[in-house]
C-alpha cells in the first residue's frame, strides 16, 4: 500500500526515533509499504518517521542511481556500489573521509534541492529485516543516501546543515510545505 509522506513541519520529522523488535506489529507489510511507496513517489531513500512511524527504520535503493551514471559520474565515482537495503536499529560508528557537495533533496521537503556537505563514507552497524546484524561501510552516492535517511531516524533533515542565510531565503518555501500548498506526484500528510 503506497503510504502518504509526512510534510515538513510536522513534529514526527524532529523526533529521535525508537528501537524495534523482530515483534513490532505486521513489519514484513511496514517494510512492503515502504518500498512501494519510495518508488511511487521516485524516492532512493525513505525513512519510518516520513511515513509517521517514530521508529529507526529506512530504507535505501541506489542501483537506479549507479546504473544511470554517464562517463564522468563514473570518474567521480570510481568505487560506487549500489545498494538496496532495509536498515533497522542503524546506528552510525563513525563518517570518515573527504567532504563533498552533492545537490539533495527530500520527499518530506519537496521542491527544495540546496548543496549540502557530507563525509564520503560511513560506518553503520544495522539490522537486516530478518533481525540480523551487520556492520558496515559505504561511499560515495550510497553513504550520501544512507546518511541522509540516518538523519532522518535522528530527527535532523537535510536543511538543517544549510546556513542561517540559505534557510531564510527558503523559509517561504518551507512555510507553503508546512500549510500545504505544494503539488506532488505523490500523497502527502500535511501538518495539522
Amino acid at each position: 500500500m503506497i503510504l502518504p509522506v509526512v510534510a515538513y513541519g510536522s513534529p514526527i520529522l524532529r523526533k529521535v526515533c525508537d528501537d524495534i523488535t523482530a515483534a513490532f506489529p505486521e513489519l514484513n507489510k511496514l517494510i512492503a509499504d515502504m518500498w512501494e511507496t519510495l518508488y511511487n513517489s521516485n524516492g532512493v531513500g525513505l525513512a519510518a518517521p516520513q511515513i509517521n512511524k517514530p521508529i529507526r527504520l529506512f530504507v535505501v535503493d541506489t542501483v537506479q542511481i549507479v546504473e544511470d551514471f554517464n562517463e564522468e559520474d563514473i570518474r567521480k565515482y570510481p568505487n560506487e556500489k549500489p545498494l538496496k537495503q532495509v536498515f533497522i536499529n542503524a546506528r552510525k560508528i563513525e563518517d570518515t573521509g573527504n567532504m563533498w557537495s552533492y545537490n539533495e533533496g527530500c520527499l518530506s521537503i519537496p521542491k527544495v534541492r540546496e548543496d549540502i556537505q557530507r563525509p564520503n563514507t560511513v560506518r553503520l552497524k544495522y539490522l537486516d529485516e530478518n533481525f540480523l546484524a551487520h556492520e558496515g561501510t559505504f561511499h560515495g552516492i550510497t553513504a550520501r543516501v544512507i546518511q541522509h535517511e540516518y538523519d532522518h531516524i535522528e530527527g535532523k533533515l537535510f536543511i538543517d546543515y544549510l546556513s542561517i542565510l540559505k534557510r531564510r531565503l527558503i523559509k517561504k518555501k518551507l512555510d507553503d510545505i508546512s500549510n500545504g500548498k505544494v503539488k506532488t506526484d505523490y500523497r502527502m500528510l500535511f501538518p495539522k
